[in-house]
């Protein structure tokens, strides 16, 4: 069986696995019946697993629910900025590729990155089998979610020839560089060092051209606008914003309604409409579909707001920089 090797290694010494909760068991015996999968070899998987209450702890409180403010204070900041634009220069041949062959800007490449893992420096300090199996038969709320991300982080075990029971990610099971959920990892990971491997924790190339075509795949439109503000006047926003992020009204029926945007965007260009809190108050926004694909990574506005201005300001910059290398032209 493919990656059956790196499996069995750490367990190498158990000769028979303790007995497992019901409802793991089951899982297995789907999982047997379902993809072939070796029942043993799993129950000496499940049988080193740990339900850990740090990780029900973290998912109940996500950092993303902070306040806007707090937030951006936390993520679009000098730290993230300038280690931005080390990361685009020091890997700038494969990030140019990707934005020529996905169609998604490099600076949103760098910011994804950077907003889930600083760069690679922070990938996660959780086993992915411990977190994946604790949110799959401990948090109610989301198990049939965790449940199939479960069932994939196996099969890409097995596809990849990974140590199941030691790799590590984050509280939800997100895995490397872009923190891909397993689903993501096998459906949108690609090869793009050429070495014959996806490998989205130790190849920050393949990296790159995985973020680059998960927003491909979202439907990421190049020159496409992000967002603009928006002042809502007397008009009354909640039934807009409680319709969602997905674009579903144009600029000009929102104009026709009173709304007033602080940039330019087209009359026809359809929009989500949202707000984020800044420390003055609620700020009203008009949300098009690239900031829509954004939030298919994380589901969060304030998620995708920081990727979008870390972008911006990390683009910026990058241009200060190379600007202030330019040699000085004697008149």
């Amino acid at each position: 069986m493919l990656g059956a090797a790196a499996l069995v290694g750490t367990f190498a010494a158990w000769a028979a696995a303790p007995a497992l909760r019901p409802e793991i068991d089951a899982f297995i015996e789907q999982m047997a019946k379902k993809h072939a999968y070796d029942a043993p070899l799993l129950r000496r998987v499940f049988a080193q697993a740990q339900s850990r209450p740090s990780i029900l702890r973290a998912i109940s409180a996500p950092a993303t629910a902070r306040p806007w403010h707090e937030f951006r204070r936390r993520t679009v900041e000098p730290v993230r900025i300038e280690g931005g634009v080390r990361f685009w220069l020091e890997n700038a041949a494969a990030l140019e590729r990707a934005s020529r062959e996905f169609g998604v800007p490099e600076e949103i490449i760098v910011a994804t990155i950077g907003i889930e893992t600083l760069y690679g420096r922070n990938t996660g300090n959780f086993k992915v089998i411990d977190a994946l199996s604790t949110l799959a038969f401990d948090y109610p709320p989301r198990a049939d979610y965790f449940k199939g991300e479960l069932e994939h982080y196996l099969l890409l075990a097995r596809e990849a020839n990974l140590d199941a029971a030691g790799v590590r990610g984050s509280y939800a099971g997100a895995i490397g560089v872009p923190q891909f959920m397993p689903s993501s990892y096998r459906k949108y990971g690609v090869d793009f060092d050429g070495d014959g491997k996806r490998d989205l924790v130790n190849s920050t190339a393949d990296a790159i051209g995985s973020v680059a075509n998960y927003y491909r795949s979202h439907g990421w439109k190049m020159g496409g606008p992000v967002t603009v503000s928006a002042e809502a006047g007397d008009t009354e926003t909640g039934a807009l914003v409680a319709a969602g992020l997905k674009p579903h009204i144009t600029v000009r029926e929102l104009k026709a309604r009173g709304l007033t945007l602080s940039g330019a965007a087209e009359e026809s260009a359809e929009a989500a409409v949202f707000s984020v809190e800044t420390e003055a108050g609620p700020r009203v926004l008009l949300g098009f579909n690239n900031f829509y694909v954004i939030t298919r990574y994380n589901r969060s506005v304030n998620y995708a707001m920081a990727v979008h201005e870390l972008a911006q300001e990390v683009k910026a910059q990058k241009t200060a920089v190379a600007s202030a290398a330019q040699p000085v032209r004697q008149r």
